[in-house]
């Protein structure tokens, strides 16, 4: 399976490397470090709990400039994939071809998601890539990400604790995934390896959410987790 997608990648090497590196600088672009800055605060990663994220804005700096982050660094992700199946059509093998079309854009979602955890414009210190790794998934799959966003919003509405939505999100984008591409693309004569492809694409991103919330996971287990709060820090 591995030489199959070696094979029918290196097709598009060229093509691949161009739309991953674009991917990863616009990834790099923090709107939470921007937004806040016009707002005379030095560097959100030195308020609240230290995150360049919608989440660490909303509660240190405001409703209006988390708003903005939150627009910002899901339109990021949103431009990232939709650009890398441009330029992907720049090989004119890709022309209509629906699985390079789709791993072309796994991989510009993945690079623009380390764009934005390890931004190159910030001395590599970003966000946890929750909004980043929406917008992929919605470009990518509308089913997965409204499934996604479900259990976002269930866990967030019972708990008011944004980390632990997002983590539970995490842990059940890769189950999800497969499930979404095998049971209902397979149905259609869909090639198992692009659902082994999904898959392990959506664990590696998974993971990667995961391990930038371990100090929300150990929060959540010494009970010091901040929930949600709509005022400005100080009211």
């Amino acid at each position: 399976m591995i030489k199959h997608i070696y094979l029918f990648l290196h097709q598009y090497y060229l093509e691949l490397i161009l739309l991953s590196i674009v991917s990863y600088l616009i990834g790099s672009i923090n709107f939470s470090i921007i937004v806040t800055k016009l707002k005379k605060v030095d560097d959100i990663r030195t308020v609240g709990s230290g995150n360049a994220g919608f989440t660490n804005v909303l509660r240190s700096i405001g409703v209006g400039p988390a708003i903005i982050t939150f627009a910002g660094d899901f339109l990021k992700g949103v431009f990232a994939v939709y650009l890398s199946k441009l330029i992907i059509q720049i090989n004119p093998l890709a022309e209509n071809n629906m699985f390079i079309l789709q791993y072309s854009a796994y991989l510009s979602g993945l690079a623009c998601l380390l764009g934005h955890l390890y931004p190159c414009f910030f001395r590599f210190k970003g966000g946890k890539g929750i909004l980043t790794s929406w917008a992929v998934t919605l470009l990518i799959d509308y089913r997965i990400f409204f499934i996604m966003i479900s259990i976002f919003l269930i866990v967030v509405i019972i708990f008011k604790i944004i980390s632990l939505g997002s983590l539970a999100a995490a842990v059940s984008y890769p189950a999800v995934t497969f499930f979404v591409t095998y049971f209902w693309d397979c149905s259609k004569d869909c090639n198992i390896t692009y659902v082994m492809m999904c898959t392990g694409i959506s664990f590696i991103v998974g993971t990667i959410v995961l391990y930038k919330h371990i100090p929300n996971i150990k929060r959540l287990l010494n009970g010091t987790e901040k929930k949600i709060s709509m005022k400005k820090k100080g009211e």
